[in-house]
């Protein structure tokens, strides 16, 4: 999708459609634009895989099922544990690993052009889409 297209969108967009529209796993769809940041959902299940993003948090919103988020931090590892309805954000420059032990649908929150995968990641499975996100169909 364009920028511009995105800019443009004037109508309101239903969340429970727009995750309706795919089925894909970790393939997140960019349902609309704030400044220079993209909202996107997507829908979850098994391992996503470690990343870093070098420049920026990524705001995590689970709005169905529930989702792990494996933290290497200077202290050590740890996970945080987010049911439905919870936020987090990962600061920038932290490596992460998410994970959703059963399906999950949630919403991230970051710059525009970001890649899912970060700019430092372990090899990608097949099972992860390697986008700065996808257009709503």
């Amino acid at each position: 999708m364009e920028r511009m297209e995105r800019m443009e969108r004037t109508a309101p967009v239903s969340l429970d459609q727009a995750l309706a529209s795919f089925s894909e796993r970790w393939s997140p769809r960019i349902v609309t634009t704030v400044n220079d940041y993209d909202v996107r959902v997507a829908k979850v299940e098994g391992e996503h895989l470690w990343h870093t993003h070098e420049h920026t948090d990524e705001f995590f919103l689970v709005l169905t099922g529930e989702l792990h988020i494996g933290l290497r931090e200077p202290a050590g590892e740890r996970t945080v544990v987010l049911p439905r309805g919870s936020v987090f954000t990962v600061p920038r420059g932290t490596e992460h690993k998410p994970y959703a032990p059963v399906p999950t649908e949630i919403l991230v929150f970051e710059p525009t052009g970001t890649l899912s995968v970060g700019d430092r990641h372990e090899e990608v499975p097949d099972h992860v889409d390697a986008t700065t996100g996808h257009a709503l169909s």
